[in-house]
């Protein structure tokens, strides 16, 4: 298990309101510091551990944290699915486990910034097949002319 977070003086780094906020604002809570986590596993019939399935899980959003030096190297990468009906709101998992759910990272982020220890955190939100009004491209899935609007 690591800590989320250096410690808890990391404040909003040029802070504005965003449409999904709401979401923002409940990993946050979830993850002040001292807040650990490790990679989830599920126990299998055997009882020994495997993969977590996204797909059965039903995440409605997941919350990628990249932590760095200020302006140096990247320290990590984690990933972070907002479950409902558990115990914990958020579950850690891989990257691959993103991959495979089809999560698709959406135009919206937060940073945020400690001076104590020279930090730098990203916040993103990763949801599955998102939708952007603003960007109605043309691909196969959603050909141009069956955009209703």
């Amino acid at each position: 298990m690591s800590s989320l977070f250096c410690c808890g003086s990391a404040k909003p780094y040029k802070p504005g309101y965003l449409n999904h906020e709401p979401k923002f604002n409940t990993f946050m809570g979830w993850a002040e510091f001292p807040k650990e986590s490790s990679l989830a596993t599920a126990k299998d019939e055997d009882g020994q551990n495997d993969k977590i399935d996204l797909v059965t899980l039903g995440p409605k959003y997941v919350v990628q944290l990249v932590r760095q030096v200020n302006y140096g190297p990247l320290e990590s990468t984690r990933y972070f699915a907002h479950v409902e009906g558990q115990d914990e709101p958020f579950i850690e998992i891989t990257e691959s486990d993103l991959i495979e759910a089809n999560f698709q990272k959406l135009n919206s982020y937060k940073n945020f910034k400690c001076d104590t220890h020279n930090k730098f955190f990203e916040l993103n939100l990763y949801q599955k097949d998102p939708v952007n009004k603003h960007h109605w491209r043309r691909n196969i899935a959603r050909p141009a002319d069956s955009i209703d609007l």
